[in-house]
C-alpha cells in the first residue's frame, strides 16, 4: 500500500506491522500469490545509512481492489467537475475583453440530436435517388453514438480511426463499416507499425492527401452514413472505387446543408431542434449591459439566422449586435483578402453600393477578416470569439491575428458526466495503480513473477477497454486514447484560450473573471503530484464551492 499510496519506503515512513524482512508478497485479484525478493539496494526513497539499519516489508493486497480504490480516492472525487464550467488552456481575464464575437450553428444555436438523424436519411436518399447508389442502403438508419468528432478517416484504405496527439492509431478504434478492423490488419496496413507520419496527415485545416479529420458536429451524420455504405458493399461483395465513393457522400452530405433542405427543417420546428434558446438571450443581454460590443460571423443565410435568433432572443434580437455577417465562407473569410463587404436589406435582398463603414444594426454578406480589422479597428486580446468549428471558426484567429478564442464543445457535458461516476473513478484509480505495479516489478524475470506480470498487463488491458467504452464502445473519449490526449485535444489546446460545453456557461461567472489554467505535472513531476493526490493532501482552494456553480 505504501507504494501505491506515498511511494515513501523509508525507516521514518515505515508501514505499520511490517515484518523485518527484505520480501514483497503481491496477491493478483485471480488470487495468484508472488513473494518477490527486495535488495536493500533498490529499495526507492532511502538513504544507504537507512537501508542498511532498515529492511520493509512491502505488502501488496490486490485481492480485493475495490477497497483498495476506495482508500485511494480523497472524498467527493466523484463529483470533482462541473460540466457547467469553463476550462481555461491559457490565462485570459474577461475584464481585457471589449468585445465578444459568435458563430451561429452549434455556437449560439445548440441543436437536438433529432437534427442528425434527418441528415443520415436525405444524405442516403440522396445517394439513392441521384447517385444511383443500390436501393438497398435504403435499409440503413443512422446509428447514435456510432461515431465520435475528431476521427480521421483514410480515404485509400477505406478506415475511420482515432489518432492520438503523437500521430498513433489507437488500437481498437480502427472500423472498416460498420465492423472493427484487427489491431494486426491496422499495423499491417501501416507498413509494421500504429504511426501514421506527419505528411499523410491533416493539414491545417483537417484535410490531407489521404486522411481526412472530421472536426464538424454536422460531421457525424456523415461519418455513419460513409461506414453504412461501405458496410452494405462489404456485404454484397460489391468492389468500389473509395475515393468516389468518399466523393459522393461528402457530396450528398453538402447538398443537404446547401440546398437549404436542414434550414427548413429546423425553420418548420424550432422548439424541438432548438435548444438552450432562453439562455442564450441572458448571455447577449448581459454582455450589452456591461457595454461589451458583439458581433456575428456564421456561413449561414440570413433568413435562417434571423428566424433562429428571433426564437432564441425576440424579434429585435439585432439590436444586440454591433455586427452581423452572413454567408462568410469560413474559413477563407479570416485568410482570403478579396471578397468585399455586401450589405443587405432588411428583407435579405443585396444591395450593390460600396462599403466604407460597417454599421450597427446592419446585415452583411460575405467579406473578409482584412476588411473587417480595417473598419472596426478591433484587434487582438480585446476580442474574444467563440465557435465550435477548431479550423474553421478558431485557428486562424488565434494563430494569424492574436484574437483569444473560445471552442465550444457539447460532448463535454456527457463526458463529465461520465468522468463524475464511481465506475469511472474507481476504473481509472485501480488502472493507475496496475501500471505503477507493472513498472516498478518488471525488474524481476523468474518464470512465477513473469506469469503474474502477464496477469496483471491482461488485467490492465481489460479494465482500459472498460472505461473506453463507458464513453463510446467504438472510439471511447474524444479527449482521450488509453493514456494520450487525442489529435482533437491537440488541436483544442492550440487553437482554443478556453473552452465550454456551451455559450450559456458564460452565465456562471463575472464578466471580469480571471481563468487561470490548472499547472499540470509534466512527466518527470508526474511522482510527487500523484503521491499527493492519492493521499488526499493536495487540496484545490473552494474546489467544494465552485463544484456548486449553476
Amino acid at each position: 500500500q505504501s507504494e501505491l499510496q506515498t511511494g515513501a519506503d523509508c525507516a521514518s515512513r515505515q508501514i505499520p506491522g511490517a515484518a523485518s524482512s527484505a520480501r514483497a508478497t503481491f496477491s493478483t485479484p485471480s488470487s495468484h500469490v508472488l513473494t518477490l525478493p527486495l535488495p536493500q539496494s533498490r529499495l526507492p526513497g532511502c538513504s544507504p545509512e537507512q537501508k542498511v539499519q532498515t529492511s520493509v516489508m512491502l505488502s501488496v493486497s490486490l485481492t480485493s481492489p475495490l477497497s483498495l480504490v476506495l482508500d485511494l480516492l480523497p472524498p467527493g472525487v466523484c463529483n470533482l467537475l462541473n460540466p457547467a464550467a469553463i476550462y481555461a488552456n491559457n490565462e485570459i481575464s474577461l475584464g481585457d475583453v471589449e468585445i465578444y464575437g459568435f458563430d451561429y450553428d452549434y455556437t449560439l444555436a445548440q441543436y437536438s440530436n433529432l437534427l442528425h438523424s434527418m441528415i443520415f436519411n436525405t444524405a442516403r436518399d440522396i445517394l439513392i435517388e441521384q447517385f444511383k447508389y443500390p436501393e438497398g442502403l435504403g435499409k440503413y438508419d443512422y446509428i447514435p453514438g456510432f461515431a465520435i468528432r475528431g476521427l480521421h478517416y483514410d480515404v485509400q484504405k477505406s478506415l475511420l480511426m482515432k489518432i492520438d496527439a503523437f500521430h498513433y492509431v489507437q488500437l481498437g478504434t480502427a472500423y472498416r463499416g460498420l465492423k472493427p478492423v484487427p489491431d494486426e490488419e491496422v499495423i499491417e496496413l501501416y507498413g509494421g507499425t500504429q504511426h501514421i507520419p506527419l505528411y499523410q496527415m491533416s493539414d491545417f485545416y483537417g484535410k490531407g492527401p489521404s486522411l481526412k479529420q472530421f472536426m464538424d458536429i454536422f460531421s457525424l451524420p456523415e461519418m455513419t452514413l460513409l461506414s453504412s455504405v461501405i458496410d452494405y458493399f462489404i456485404t454484397h461483395g460489391i468492389e468500389f472505387d473509395q475515393v468516389h465513393l468518399y466523393k459522393d457522400i461528402s457530396d450528398a452530405i453538402r447538398d443537404v446543408h446547401v440546398k437549404g433542405v436542414m434550414y427548413k427543417w429546423i425553420e418548420k420546428d424550432m422548439e424541438q431542434y432548438i435548444l438552450h434558446g432562453d439562455e442564450i438571450y441572458a448571455v447577449l443581454n448581459r454582455l450589452v449591459n456591461h457595454k461589451k460590443k458583439l458581433f456575428l460571423i456564421t456561413n449561414s443565410p440570413f433568413s435562417f439566422v434571423d428566424k433562429g435568433m428571433k426564437h432564441m432572443v425576440g424579434k429585435n434580437w439585432r439590436d444586440l449586435f454591433d455586427m452581423v455577417i452572413v454567408q462568410a465562407d469560413k474559413p477563407n473569410f479570416f485568410t482570403d483578402r478579396r471578397k468585399p463587404f455586401r450589405k443587405l436589406d432588411d428583407k435579405g435582398s443585396l444591395q450593390w453600393d460600396k462599403i466604407n463603414q460597417l454599421e450597427k444594426g446592419k446585415i452583411y454578406k460575405e467579406g473578409n477578416l482584412f476588411d473587417f480589422l480595417r473598419l472596426t479597428g478591433w484587434r487582438g486580446s480585446k476580442v474574444l470569439y467563440f465557435g465550435d468549428h477548431l479550423y474553421s471558426d478558431l485557428a486562424d484567429l488565434m494563430l494569424r491575428h492574436g484574437w483569444r478564442t473560445g471552442a465550444i464543445v457539447p460532448e463535454l457535458e456527457t463526458e463529465i458526466r461520465i468522468i463524475n461516476t464511481e465506475q469511472y473513478m474507481h476504473s481509472l484509480t485501480w488502472q493507475q495503480a496496475l501500471t505503477g505495479l507493472l513498472e516498478r516489478m518488471q525488474m524481476y524475470q523468474d518464470a512465477e513473477s513473469k506469469q503474474v506480470l502477464l496477469e496483471w498487463m491482461k488485467e490492465r488491458q481489460e479494465i482500459r477497454s472498460l472505461t473506453k467504452n463507458l464513453f463510446n464502445p467504438q472510439f471511447g473519449s474524444i479527449f482521450r486514447t488509453f493514456h494520450n490526449p487525442t489529435y482533437f485535444s491537440r488541436r483544442l489546446v492550440r487553437f482554443s484560450d478556453i473552452y465550454m460545453a456551451s455559450i450559456s456557461c458564460l452565465l456562471n461567472y463575472d464578466v471580469n473573471f480571471t481563468f487561470y489554467p490548472r499547472r499540470t505535472p509534466l512527466q518527470h513531476e508526474a511522482p510527487l503530484w500523484m503521491d499527493q493526490l492519492c493521499t488526499g493532501c493536495m487540496k484545490t482552494p473552494f474546489l467544494e464551492e465552485m463544484v456548486h456553480i449553476r
